[in-house]
């Protein structure tokens, strides 16, 4: 090779490279848990990511996981519509990108418009005048989601607070099907008629709802956080009860808890907390039909492995294993299964902190048989050969007088589910210590 066409081929070697890291991403990822699965962990690629030049490290600042298809959406979707989701942040950035999810659709959804913004209060559909961002995606304003995929937009520049409520609006002006969702979301979001994308009134939003739609996560570009912690779970995790509009659940208090340690001088590793909780998950089996609410080995990889920059999960998983499969549960298969979560997490350097399953007591499906196992499966957990770290929940929630059931003071009135005291305690029993170092070599 001649000296003249070693330049040359350098020059075009370097000229490939600069055209690929500028190029705008954009990730639809087709395999999101629906495939079938030949083992527990099964596989697939990762979701990719990229971030425009800032400084910070992308996190997750907001998640919820998509559960099913909403009723009542089975034919025409949310079709000529506009979807405010009102998220709340755990930490800030300066710049902000989204997903979200057609996973339940049955045929395309196709989203004209986007935008995000930061709201004006709480309780309102109304944003911060000046604020609104047009969202693009692999720069276009419209994108068409196929059925079973999900996508991440283009990041827009916008000062996110921390703690902050965030809009983030679609409109669909086709057919769509059914609408991907996250119920009991304990968060009220809006709906109005048309294009309300750029809306800063709120005024044309008519309907209210205790649900998320289409939107799975919310990222930022922060220099707040340095990682995530994502909180993978059931109905406790999710927050079921607890007050809405408040962030009262045990996810909200522990990122609170962290930001009060940290302003105070404490030394913690800066993380942002997001919630991957589902009300009725299960660690083995899927929740409902049409391999809706998918179970725990079946979803974690899409809403743990592949959320941004993640050090930590906290799993607390496996109550409605006990509860909901007929006659009594193998304690063996579940504890199988929670390990398959955490040799997942380690395969990608991710530290498992995992919690103790809380009394159940009382409830219409309760028997001697499934506290049995419910003791089982908390003996090798408190053990220590499931989790790098553990979370006692059951010590810390139940009644010392009657430790099969919930203190009082922290039902919120099912016997299962805890009040806003209840999920604050469930925080407060999360030693902050367990977010540093990484994931155990081996258990």
């Amino acid at each position: 090779m001649t000296r003249r066409h070693g330049y040359a081929l350098l020059a075009a070697i370097v000229a490939a490279i600069v055209a690929l890291s500028t190029a705008i991403y954009v990730s639809v990822a087709a395999d999101n848990g629906t495939s079938d699965r030949t083992s527990l962990s099964g596989s697939g690629p990762a979701r990719p990511s990229a971030a425009p030049a800032s400084a910070g490290v992308w996190v997750g600042t907001w998640s919820a996981s998509p559960v099913g298809a909403e009723p009542g959406t089975e034919t025409e979707g949310m079709t000529g519509r506009s979807v405010r989701n009102v998220v709340h942040t755990s930490v800030g950035g300066t710049s902000a990108r989204i997903t979200l999810s057609n996973l339940y659709g049955r045929t395309a959804l196709t989203i004209t418009h986007a935008s995000l913004a930061l709201a004006a209060g709480t309780g309102t559909p109304a944003a911060e005048v000046g604020t609104t961002r047009r969202l693009t995606f692999a720069g276009s304003t419209t994108v068409v989601i196929p059925a079973g995929a999900q996508v991440l937009s283009d990041a827009v520049a916008l000062a996110v607070p921390a703690g902050g409520d965030v809009l983030v609006t679609t409109y669909s002006p086709t057919l769509s099907g059914p609408v991907t969702y996250h119920p009991t979301a304990r968060q009220t979001s809006y709906a109005g008629p048309g294009d309300l994308t750029g809306d800063e009134t709120g005024t044309g939003y008519t309907e209210q709802v205790d649900r998320w739609r289409y939107l799975t996560a919310l990222d930022v570009l922060s220099d707040e956080a340095d990682g995530t912690v994502v909180a993978f779970g059931d109905s406790l995790t999710d927050g079921k009860n607890s007050t809405v509009n408040a962030n009262a659940r045990w996810p909200d208090y522990l990122n609170r808890r962290l930001r009060t340690s940290l302003a105070a001088g404490r030394d913690l590793p800066r993380y942002s907390v997001v919630n991957a909780g589902i009300g009725g998950n299960r660690v083995l089996a899927d929740a409902r039909g049409r391999r809706e609410n998918q179970a725990g080995v079946r979803r974690f990889r899409r809403d743990v492995l592949d959320r941004p920059n993640v050090k930590i999960v906290v799993i607390d998983l496996g109550i409605n294993d006990i509860l909901r499969t007929p006659g009594t549960v193998d304690p063996g298969k579940v504890l199988t299964g929670l390990r398959d979560l955490v040799g997942q997490a380690h395969a990608r350097g991710i530290k498992v902190v995992g919690g103790t399953l809380m009394p159940v007591a009382h409830r219409a499906t309760w028997t001697e048989a499934r506290e049995g196992v419910r003791q089982t499966i908390n003996a090798a957990i408190r053990s220590g050969t499931v989790y790098d770290a553990v979370i006692d929940f059951d010590r810390a929630l139940r009644d010392p007088y009657a430790p099969r059931r919930l203190a009082s003071m922290y039902d919120s009135g099912d016997r299962i589910h805890p009040n806003d005291r209840g999920y604050e305690r469930m925080a407060a029993s999360f030693d902050l210590e367990y977010l540093k170092g990484s994931a155990a070599a081996r258990l």
